[in-house]
């Protein structure tokens, strides 16, 4: 039995590698995956070749240290089942359902401290959802939104209908939603949003604008959310801020130009704009918070709703390739694409 890993060989390029199942050596631990999730939006930009080359894949994950060159292994999200351990390693993993932050593929070696023992009652299709999960939840740390605001998010796909998620638990005046494709605004309302309308219908701005509305004045959102992947929602979301309100910029653009009309709203407004990456807590968490304490909440979050709802396709990882061009191709068809093992 040969394991198999997806690599990206070149734009728009995948391949499906067998080897030999490795051997764990003295420390390690050797899982077999049974379900990983592709990231729509970080894995785009690296199957397209819109990713940066000047900085590491992700400094933060052991598996995705190295530097953006084809031909390369990519994604975050594998749920899998450990079944052999080296020599030092403590029994107790033997079997046991974790999770980790590494690439596609069917069987990898990792060391304990790279991989999180999946909570009991949790099923590997949810626990697939923690990356995700965990950056909707520092989203909405980073933008703080308070009891009675009006909130905007751009952007509805798996991490932008995960935030929705969280926001919607909130005692918020309106939460609206904006996304190009009819499922993801299907799912957004059905998830809390009290609005999601389609940015690209001539009259979606002027809806946005009433509902942004105090007293019959524009006051704008108290705070926004730009997460849609797309630079052009930047100018829309800025737009859209109110007078000293807050935007975080969570989408990543990877190598695509982002052209930001810095006029006279955005002067004048004194708007708050926020980068939110969840490779690192933001500065002012560090006194009470760890990226343990943020992981406990993702799979907290996790447990109390119905993410698996938003799996939309389940390819064998055999079919790779299928996968990434429905994504690519297809978008308004897809929100969480999985790979099966089995």
């Amino acid at each position: 039995m040969n394991r198999r890993t997806v690599i990206f060989a070149a734009p728009y390029t995948i391949d499906v590698h067998e080897e030999q199942i490795p051997e764990p050596r003295e420390g390690q631990l050797l899982v077999q995956t049974l379900v990983s999730a592709i990231s729509p939006g970080t894995e785009m930009l690296v199957y397209r070749g819109q990713m940066p080359t000047d900085i590491p894949l992700d400094a933060t994950i052991s598996a995705l240290d190295g530097a953006f060159a084809y031909p390369l292994r990519y994604g975050y999200a594998a749920v899998g089942r450990v079944i052999a351990c080296g020599r030092g390693v403590d029994a107790g993993w033997q079997n046991r359902l974790v999770f980790a932050f590494h690439p596609h593929e069917s069987h990898f070696l990792a060391a304990p401290k790279d991989v999180l023992p999946v909570p009991d009652g949790v099923a590997p299709e949810t626990a697939v959802f923690l990356p995700n999960m965990e950056t909707a939840v520092s989203f909405v740390m980073d933008g703080s939104p308070v009891i009675g605001e009006r909130v905007v998010v751009f952007g509805q796909g798996i991490v932008g209908l995960l935030t929705t998620t969280l926001l919607a638990q909130l005692p918020l005046a309106r939460l609206v939603t904006l996304d190009r494709y009819p499922l993801r605004r299907q799912w957004s309302s059905l998830l809390g949003a009290h609005l999601s309308l389609d940015p690209a219908e001539s009259a979606a701005q002027a809806q946005l604008h009433t509902e942004l509305q105090q007293a019959g004045v524009f006051t704008g959102a108290d705070l926004a959310y730009e997460l849609s992947g797309h630079p052009a929602a930047l100018d829309q979301a800025i737009a859209a801020v109110g007078f000293g309100g807050r935007l975080v910029i969570g989408s990543w653009y990877g190598s695509k130009p982002v052209n930001v009309q810095l006029g006279g709203h955005f002067h004048r407004s004194h708007m708050q704009v926020i980068s939110s990456q969840v490779s690192h807590l933001a500065p002012r968490w560090h006194g009470r918070w760890t990226s343990a304490r943020r992981l406990q909440v993702a799979w907290e979050q996790l447990a109390r709703c119905r993410a698996t709802d938003l799996i939309t396709h389940r390819f064998p990882i055999a079919s790779a390739a299928e996968a990434y061009d429905l994504i690519d191709q297809r978008p308004d068809q897809t929100i969480q694409v999985l790979f099966s093992y089995t």
